[in-house]
């Protein structure tokens, strides 16, 4: 199947939204090992998805946005907040990745986990990491994610695009257009956006980085 084929990511989301959320309900390890010690006064999720690792933020940060494509899983993500008592503390914003709706400067910790690797083409993805840095303040950290293929589903050695099913109750499967990275893809779009790579390493399957505004 054409990986393009699959229709946009805010369509795919928005019909697999809730079933979706049920099967996120904790903050990746990386991602809590990423915010020990830090803090700060606005905090960002960059593709929040159901609101888990807004969550986590909104323990380190006067305010932790959210921001997603899908209003299905904003709406999850609004409902975890209040469920959870987080919601004084975050606020959940339909955007795309590659034009955030936020103002320069504005951010002192993020996360941008498991959604770089939806969008196409690659200009987006660079974009959307120039994104990343235009909002970030001095000083400002974050961290970057995306699907390997060092994992072991994949035996490839070089970057590509593929789709992955989601399989709904009942059967119906979904499919979700991914850009699998290679490591060094994934340093290659670092290194041609406006981010500085403090650390990079590569965790069940996926690849990280730490990342500031190349200025900073």
């Amino acid at each position: 199947m054409d990986p393009q084929s699959t229709g946009d990511p805010q369509s795919t989301y928005d019909r697999i939204a809730a079933h979706f959320s049920k099967t996120r309900e904790y903050a990746w390890p990386e991602v809590e090992s990423f915010l020990e010690g830090r803090s700060g006064t606005v905090a960002l999720d960059v593709g929040c998805g159901n609101g888990r690792h807004t969550e986590a933020l909104a323990a380190r940060a006067e305010v932790a946005v959210g921001v997603d494509l899908s209003s299905g899983l904003l709406d999850e993500a609004a409902a975890r907040a209040r469920e959870r008592g987080f919601a004084d503390a975050s606020a959940f914003v339909h955007g795309d990745a590659a034009a955030l709706p936020v103002r320069d400067d504005a951010v002192d910790l993020a996360v941008y986990v498991a959604t770089l690797h939806h969008l196409s083409p690659r200009a987006a993805r660079v974009e959307s990491l120039n994104e990343l840095a235009r909002v970030l303040a001095p000083g400002g950290v974050a961290l970057v994610s995306a699907w390997s293929t060092a994992h072991d589903r994949f035996d490839r050695d070089e970057g590509f695009d593929t789709t992955v099913d989601w399989t709904l109750p009942g059967g119906e499967t979904v499919p979700r257009y991914y850009h699998i990275y290679s490591p060094a893809e994934f340093a290659a779009d670092l290194s041609a956006s406006a981010l500085a790579t403090r650390r990079s390493e590569i965790s069940s399957g996926n690849c990280y980085a730490v990342v500031a505004p190349e200025t900073a």
